[in-house]
């Protein structure tokens, strides 16, 4: 970081109806003691940049050197401190009228402390969303919505929550199967045949999709399959659904109707139709 003064930039928002919104963003090169008993009115996200504090909440206390943050939910009672000679940080305060649905879909609704951060990743997003306000004040809030969107998706992804490991880990870890499944999707394939494939157990197979992707390895087969034959549909509308059903894995067109309908909420035939529709409207749009 080559900031040495202060930033701090505040939003009104009592009138703001975005999804994710911020209230507050910036950089202290010199981290202030704070007690706060009925913590802050918004989501707080505060990482180190230099030196560490030390941080109290939920009646643990936790010291942040560099690579590490924290994330409260709002009014959560906390205090933090200068542990050394200079504590810098970086932070950004947070709310929206969606906020809790995607943090609860995110998995990231709770008080908790994140270890072994991408340090400069998270710095480099925050940091942009300062300059987006020093540049465009008041017109900056919706880039800045953009911003903190991103900013949450990297936490996902990245951040490793008292040094567990992060989804990004488990992303590698399961590639190989996924890029596996790819391509023999359409075979009669079995946990035990992906277990047998990454040469681990069935039950750690099972664990490993649950950590990365909330299904199980079936699920997220059952889910490839859908895709793929929502791919045929568009591509290929004149091909017969039972064909469609064979090409991806089905044993019959009734269950691959069925499983269709569960998961996307219509039949695989009303989902062609309605794309044959469209295509028809844009084509005669086009002719206008």
């Amino acid at each position: 970081m080559h900031h040495y003064k202060k930033i701090r930039y505040t939003f009104v928002t009592i009138e703001d109806t975005l999804p994710l919104f911020v209230e507050s963003v910036g950089f202290n090169p010199a981290e202030q003691d704070f007690v706060r008993e009925e913590g802050y009115p918004y989501y707080h996200w505060l990482q180190t940049v230099e030196g560490q504090g030390r941080f109290h909440f939920n009646g643990n206390e936790y010291v942040l050197p560099e690579g590490r943050g924290v994330l409260l939910k709002p009014y959560t009672p906390h205090s933090y401190f200068t542990y050394g000679k200079k504590w810098s940080t970086i932070y950004v305060t947070f709310g929206g009228a969606s906020i809790i649905s995607i943090l609860d879909s995110l998995k990231l609704n709770f008080s908790t402390l994140y270890t072994e951060m991408k340090q400069e990743t998270f710095i480099d997003l925050i940091m942009n969303m300062i300059n987006i306000t020093r540049e465009k004040s008041e017109f900056s809030k919706l880039e800045l919505s953009s911003c903190l969107y991103q900013f949450l998706i990297n936490l996902r992804k990245y951040g490793k929550i008292n040094n567990q490991p992060s989804l990004s880990h488990f992303y590698d870890k399961i590639r190989p199967i996924v890029e596996w499944l790819e391509t023999v999707y359409a075979e009669d394939i079995g946990l035990q045949d992906m277990a047998e494939h990454l040469n681990v157990s069935s039950q750690y197979l099972n664990r490993l999709f649950q950590d990365t992707f909330n299904v199980s390895p079936y699920s997220f087969l059952i889910q490839l399959r859908i895709r793929k034959a929502k791919e045929i549909l568009i591509h290929s509308p004149d091909t017969p659904l039972k064909n469609v059903a064979f090409l991806v894995g089905f044993n019959d067109v009734s269950n691959f109707v069925a499983t269709f309908k569960k998961k996307e909420g219509i039949t695989p035939k009303k989902y062609r139709n309605l794309l044959v529709k469209n295509k028809t409207m844009n084509l005669k749009s086009e002719r206008a």
